[in-house]
Order: structure tokens, then C-alpha cells, then sequence
């Protein structure tokens, strides 16, 4: 079931916005916080969501927005939940629209005084239309490097959703990492077919364990349940697992949403549009990712020679490769 929640009343007001009266995006006072609504697919405690979701609720505790909600959106559901948010007057919405490009589009056309940013597999854009992807693929290479120093029967696996370009690129990344410091180990793959089936990305990281791996990296929610029903080690991704998994999951591919966001309000606010892609806001060296770990659970010299690479790819000397095809 969709559920809204009104993190400020005044959110909902329409303020005087005449919908569809311009191709242009209307100019925001400086002073006055964006009305922002996240439309989320599925429910904010989805690693993917949950990080759209901090980045929003730390955005309105500061008073630098305005936030509304709907979670657990289905496709069919999702073009009807941004047009009810256009009607309210909300200035941005948020959210992703793997599921829906086409409809997604429509209806930024039908609003074009609304701004809508997405996340999105293409970079298509229009005036008020912008896209981003989570590129946390930098700091899967360094959970990558640890890991593969730390494999005993060098098998390694990685569990995903959907072969999409950013998910193919997040583990391939975590592959090649693995690659540079152990060129013998073998990598396994599963996809469960869906954004949201923790049982089923358990399962497929048991199978993946029963294969022989060792060390699993969750790009899904459920991964680490499998990794600590074995008493295995495991990487999480998106979001900061370790708290949840103490004694699994030693690393995390951290993405944090903020610096595309803040981009992305500091557009509207200035009444610019929004039709640009702001993934590179995603990249290390603007805050978008990073990892983080528990220091001593992989060798020293694994550590060392990770942060080494990690300083070079601030630095901007280090890059790490962008795969996009389905991993192998």
C-alpha cells in the first residue's frame, strides 16, 4: 500500500503555481525551502531507497526543502502518484523510473513547470527532466581488492536485482577489484529478477555459498542473511550494513545521494532546469561514494594497498573502469 508521509504540512500547498502555463521552470526564492516529493518503488527501507530517503529527511531537518513521500509505488501506480504531486504544486520530484522511462517522460511533459529527477538507465533528458545513477562502483573496487585478499577457497559471488548498466557496472567493478590483487579467483553471479525479494537474494547467496564462495557481495537486501547463516563474510552495498550484520559484513560500497540532490535543488531553486544528468555527482571525488570497513578483519597489507588506490582515485590518477555489459 502507498503510504504518504507529510514531513511539513505546508509541502502540500500549491503556493499559486499555474500548472502548464509555461515550458519554463518557474524561479524559487532563494530564502524559501523547494517543495520536494520522493516517489519511491519500493519501500524506504530498500537499500536503494533508503538512501534517496536520508539525503531527503537530513535535506528538510536542515530546512533546505520541503519533503513529502509515497513508497512501495508499483509501476502501474507510479505515473498517477507524479501527476497527483504536479497538481499539489510540489517544485521537485524525486524517485526512479527504470520501471517506467517512457510514462515517466510523458508525464514530465504534460507538467513542465514541475521539475522531475529520476533515476534512470538512459540519459535522455529534457528542460524539466533530469536523471542520475547510483555510481557507488569506486567503492565496490576497494571492497573488491579487500575481499579478494581475503577469499580462502577463491570463489567470491555477487548477488544483484536486474542486469541494468549501473548494477552490471557496480559488480563488475567489485570483480575487477577482486581481479587486481587475486587474478586466480573466480567470480559467481545471480540476479533474483526483482528490486525487492530479500528471501530471494538469500537463496541465491546460499547457492552461491553451497558453489563454493566464501565471501559474498549483496548488491540486494538478503545477500547478508545468507553470508551470516554460513558464517560467512559479506560486502553490502548502497547503505551501511554493519551495524544490521556485525560479525558478516566487513565492507560497504556506500552511495550517498546528497550531492546530486543538492545540485539538483540548488537548480530549482535558482530556476534553472533541470534536464542534465547528475550521476557524476555520484563519483568519490564529490562525496557521492565511498567504502566504509571494519579495519583488521582483511590483512594489513590488503588495507594498505586498498587506501592507497582509494587516495588515487581522489586524486583523480586512479580510474576505475566503468563496465556496463551483464557480468560473467
Amino acid at each position: 500500500m502507498v503510504r504518504d508521509l507529510l514531513i511539513s504540512r505546508r509541502a502540500v500547498i500549491a503556493s499559486g503555481i499555474a500548472l502548464g502555463a509555461s515550458t519554463l521552470v518557474r524561479p524559487v526564492h532563494a530564502s524559501a525551502p523547494v517543495k520536494v516529493a520522493g516517489i519511491h518503488a519500493s519501500p524506504v527501507e530498500n537499500a536503494w531507497n533508503s538512501r534517496l530517503h536520508k539525503a531527503l529527511l537530513d535535506a528538510a531537518g536542515e530546512g533546505a526543502i520541503e519533503y513529502v513521500f509515497s513508497e512501495s509505488v508499483s509501476g502501474t501506480d507510479y505515473p498517477r502518484a507524479m501527476r497527483e504531486y504536479a497538481e499539489q504544486g510540489i517544485q521537485l520530484i524525486v524517485g526512479e523510473c527504470y520501471a517506467v522511462e517512457r510514462e515517466a517522460r510523458q508525464v514530465a511533459a504534460e507538467y513542465p513547470q514541475t521539475s522531475i529527477v529520476l533515476g534512470s538507465s538512459s540519459e535522455q533528458t529534457s528542460d524539466n527532466f533530469g536523471v542520475f545513477g547510483a555510481w557507488n562502483y569506486e567503492a565496490a573496487y576497494l571492497a573488491g581488492m579487500l575481499s579478494g585478499k581475503m577469499t580462502k577457497t577463491n570463489v567470491v559471488g555477487s548477488v544483484g536485482a536486474v542486469p541494468i548498466p549501473e548494477i552490471n557496472m557496480l559488480i563488475n567493478a567489485f570483480a575487477e577489484g577482486v581481479k587486481a590483487v587475486n587474478p586466480d579467483a573466480r567470480h559467481l553471479v545471480s540476479f533474483t529478477g526483482t528490486f525487492f525479494d530479500p528471501p530471494k537474494a538469500r537463496e541465491a547467496g546460499l547457492a552461491q555459498i553451497d558453489a563454493g564462495a566464501d565471501i559474498l557481495f549483496g548488491e540486494r537486501i538478503g545477500t547478508a542473511d545468507a553470508a551470516r547463516q554460513r558464517g560467512i563474510r559479506s560486502v553490502g552495498s548502497l547503505t551501511d550494513y554493519t551495524e544490521r550484520y556485525p560479525e558478516t559484513v566487513f565492507a560497504n560500497a556506500v552511495w550517498n545521494f546528497r550531492p546530486i540532490l543538492d545540485a539538483a535543488v540548488a537548480d530549482v531553486a535558482a530556476g534553472k532546469a533541470v534536464g542534465r544528468n547528475y550521476t557524476p555527482y555520484s563519483l568519490m571525488k564529490e562525496g557521492g561514494n565511498d567504502i566504509s570497513y571494519v579495519k583488521g578483519v582483511a590483512p594489513a597489507e590488503a588495507e594498505e594497498a586498498m587506501e592507497k588506490v582509494r587516495a588515487e582515485i581522489m586524486a583523480g590518477t586512479f580510474e576505475v573502469p566503468r563496465l556496463l555489459d551483464a557480468p560473467k
